[in-house]
């Protein structure tokens, strides 16, 4: 299984648009808040919500349902 990780920031609405397609699709993923850690927020802050799988940025700004499918599909081979 391909692992998911979303990155967000707290108030971040594009980020909780994001999170819900996330939670739509039924596949597990881990979240991260970068809100206040210097490192992280220099390496995502311009890009939120950043969504990465297996470690490779997938989607920034917006996370595209079907897209997203597509992409979990070729990833675990479905």
């Amino acid at each position: 299984m391909a692992r998911v990780t979303l990155y967000h920031a707290r108030d971040c609405h594009l980020c909780e648009r994001a999170r819900t397609v996330l939670e739509q699709s039924g596949v597990a993923f881990d979240e991260v808040d970068i809100t206040g850690d210097r490192e992280l927020e220099a390496k995502y802050r311009e890009w939120l919500p950043v969504v990465e799988i297996d470690g490779e940025r997938a989607f920034v700004y917006y996370v595209d349902e079907g897209a997203f499918r597509r992409r979990m599909a070729k990833q675990t081979g479905a």
